[in-house]
């Protein structure tokens, strides 16, 4: 009884690839460890504190809070970690790392190389991220370029959250789901070094150092909070537009431009192609109309759901509907008190709003939900949602973005298992990876390639 109790979870995830013979197999055991999170042993963290450490870019990813770390993994713990071999013979997968003390994952040394175990069976090898030489640049005002321009999906990405905080507050306004604040007061709170709002400035330096190193980030994401009022005399679509059109006119083309903001009317998103900006990202969290009203309550009240997929829409005449790609989170749909009950009626949600875009050409995407725990979802639901959920949602993705005949989405880098740098969900490891590119955008800021070759080597 003791053997199966300990190997239970083992013996699920064997199970659930039994069922799901379509799905790659790494995307299973990679939608497992982003739902439940992953344990380090000692030796394995001193080996990744080498490397490039985990750097809070926008929220925790974390299942428990950093004070409630006794091993204090969050000074050690990698940005990601590249699973490959093993007994299950994995290609190379990229797993963002949200952490998890106690999860039946478990990264190891052994005889000096980090590897993967659940429940103490050996899973696979585990690649640390390396330190990129910019990283312990400095600039001139001593931040580290780290803080300013961390680089996620194993160094595709430049991840640019220009503004730590939101201003959707309280439980009336916050996203339920979402823990960018507390993160923010949590990293203070432990002495990390952590920029509210970057100035254009530090951003440009930082960026300047990266690009005489010869690294090759691909693409560059601006991001922050909501902006409800103004910040620093502007609004939403102002502040964020001025740190692209700084980096544009600094860097014509050098990479990707992706914009992540709330659903802004029309003309303020045109603000955004203006100013080179390729890629919009005006994630709209979860399709039901009722989840949305309790789960997201500061922009139902502020924008409204209609409003903000017709936002959505109207984005893409400006930028190409292949280039609008909105985000959701994936499991908040299955998440109590408000949501559904079953996994067959979450992904008939899910799947409609899925359709709904898609048939107009937008191509949504979504980051496996991870229950931070100073969030009130994740207080009330620590298991998040059941792995079944997470597997039936790639496939509905997957199915109807081929119903569609729609193009692979840009910005990401190569699809397909074995090649996707996407580390917070799997969706880009399960399309084909001859799946078609889009048309490069026409306009301001169509220079860069839309649809670069993979940072591998």
């Amino acid at each position: 009884m003791a053997e199966r109790r300990e190997r239970e979870r083992l013996r699920q995830v064997d199970a659930a690839m039994a069922a799901h013979p379509t799905l790659p197999r790494e995307a299973v055991v990679k939608e497992d460890l982003l739902r439940g999170g992953v344990a380090f042993s000692a030796a394995a963290l001193e080996l990744a504190a080498a490397g490039k450490r985990k750097a809070y870019f926008i929220f925790s990813f974390d299942l428990v809070p950093l004070a409630d770390m006794a091993g204090r993994e969050h000074w050690s713990a990698p940005e990601e970690i590249w699973l490959e071999g093993g007994p299950w013979g994995f290609r190379p997968t990229v797993v963002s790392v949200r952490l998890n003390p106690n999860s039946p994952y478990r990264v190891e040394v052994d005889e000096g190389r980090a590897v993967l175990r659940l429940e103490g069976e050996m899973l696979c090898e585990v690649k640390l991220p390396p330190t990129p030489a910019y990283y312990t640049r400095a600039l001139a005002n001593g931040k580290r370029v780290n803080e300013i321009a961390p680089t996620i999906e194993w160094g595709y990405l430049i991840y640019l959250t220009v503004f730590r905080i939101c201003q959707y507050f309280g439980k009336s306004e916050e996203c339920q789901f979402c823990d960018i604040n507390e993160n923010y007061r949590q990293q203070v709170q432990a002495g990390r070094p952590y920029t509210g709002v970057k100035s254009v400035e530090e951003i440009l330096e930082a960026l300047a150092i990266i690009a005489e190193t010869g690294a090759e980030t691909r693409a560059y994401t601006i991001t922050g909070g909501s902006i409800t009022s103004q910040l620093k005399g502007q609004r939403e679509a102002e502040f964020y537009a001025q740190y692209a059109a700084a980096i544009e006119q600094r860097f014509p083309g050098r990479w990707i431009g992706k914009m992540v903001t709330q659903a802004l009317p029309k003309e303020e998103a045109r603000r955004f192609k203006n100013a080179g900006i390729q890629i919009y990202h005006p994630n709209y969290e979860v399709w039901d109309a009722e989840l949305f009203r309790q789960i997201c309550p500061g922009k139902a009240r502020y924008v409204g759901r209609e409003e903000w997929h017709q936002r959505i829409l109207d984005a893409a005449e400006i930028f190409g509907p292949a280039y609008v790609i909105p985000n959701f989170v994936g499991g908040i749909e299955m998440a109590q008190p408000y949501g559904f009950r079953t996994v067959e009626e979450a992904i008939a949600s899910t799947a409609a709003g899925l359709r709904f875009f898609m048939s107009h050409g937008v191509a949504p995407r979504f980051t496996t939900w991870c229950p931070e725990p100073l969030t009130p979802l994740g207080q009330a639901n620590p298991q998040g949602a059941p792995l079944e959920y997470h597997l039936r949602l790639l496939e509905t993705w997957r199915d109807t973005h081929a119903h569609y005949g729609l193009p692979t989405p840009p910005g990401y880098g190569d699809p397909g298992a074995g090649r996707a740098v996407f580390s917070v969900s799997s969706f880009m490891d399960v399309i084909a990876p001859d799946a078609p590119l889009p048309p490069a955008p026409n306009g301001p800021g169509s220079a860069a390639q839309a649809a670069p070759a993979t940072v591998r080597n």
